[in-house]
């Protein structure tokens, strides 16, 4: 089908001219899915090459009653960029998404832990747990340290290699979205804790391509993110922990921890490797309490 070369031509774009991550590819892959599926449901004898505005207003109103708002909002978004790169690319002559407003939705403050959480969180880690003869607990501790201390994304975390490593520096090399690096600060603890889990990844059998990952599961291969969530589950039930977390808690955590002791936005968002820093301004709404004392330290008329 014509539409399916058309639907190839978008992701090579997305992947090579806007850099996108393999999963965010999937997710654009996945929004057009969801509307071929309707169509063919419906029997709508329309592909996405002549797709009108109708057909998508039905499609929308559909989704709508599956999907909360800010996954509308999404998947939206995702439809009207495929249907902008078909205008572009003379596949069609108009967006049918040009006249459907995404749904209203508010701004989601992203989770927290206070400081003592995250300390429970990696006290609660059994240090001396084996398996296989690999010693687990050494690795989970240094993943826990680095998330937080770094404020890494999980999937930066599961690709950060060795070689990434620039300790004497005091940086490590962090490759994010769109296959974008930056230098994040790293501390004399975490570096620490990294240093015993290497010294034990030493004696593990390493898959080749997989030689200078630095985080391995037990078989010498790279964790996946999966793997990651699962650790953080099992520590935060092992602590009756009343939240909701991810990997992603870690991060969102070090931001705010950094906002509220006075670090300046602008170097947040050179460590968090926002592309804007009106991403980095939610953080600015988890806990304004702080800027009374900088008025009160700073202004002068305090």
């Amino acid at each position: 089908m014509k539409w399916q070369n058309a639907l190839n031509d978008f992701k090579y774009y997305l992947k090579i001219e806007r850099g996108l991550s393999a999963n965010s590819i999937k997710n654009y892959e996945l929004d057009v899915e969801k509307l071929i599926a309707y169509l063919e449901e419906h029997k709508v004898n329309q592909s996405p090459l002549q797709i009108d505005y109708e057909a998508i207003q039905s499609f929308i109103y559909d989704v709508s009653k599956q999907l909360n708002s800010r996954s509308q909002s999404r998947l939206i978004s995702g439809l009207r960029s495929f249907f902008s790169y078909l205008v572009f690319e003379d596949y069609r002559t108009t967006n049918p998404l040009d006249h459907i407003e995404s749904p209203k939705i508010g701004r989601k403050l992203p989770d927290t832990l206070a400081i003592e959480e995250i300390d429970a969180l990696i006290n609660a880690i059994d240090l001396s747990k084996e398996f296989n003869g690999v010693r687990i607990g050494e690795r989970n501790r240094a993943i826990l340290e680095t998330l937080y201390s770094c404020g890494l994304r999980v999937s930066e975390l599961i690709n950060l290699k060795i070689s990434d490593l620039f300790f004497d520096e005091g940086f490590i090399k962090v490759t994010g979205k769109g296959n974008k690096q930056r230098f994040v600060p790293i501390g004399p603890n975490t570096q620490k804790y990294i240093s015993l889990w290497r010294d034990i990844r030493a004696h593990i059998k390493v898959y080749p391509e997989h030689k200078d990952i630095l985080f391995l599961n037990n078989r010498g291969k790279q964790l996946t993110r999966a793997m990651i969530f699962t650790i953080i589950k099992k520590l935060a039930k092992a602590i009756n922990l009343n939240k909701v977390i991810s990997p992603h808690t870690f991060r969102h955590s070090f931001a705010t921890h950094l906002l509220e002791n006075g670090a300046d936005l602008r170097a947040i968002q050179l460590m968090l490797g926002h592309e804007s820093i009106t991403t980095t301004e939610i953080y600015m709404h988890v806990d304004r309490s702080h800027l009374k004392d900088v008025l009160t330290a700073y202004h002068p008329r305090k």
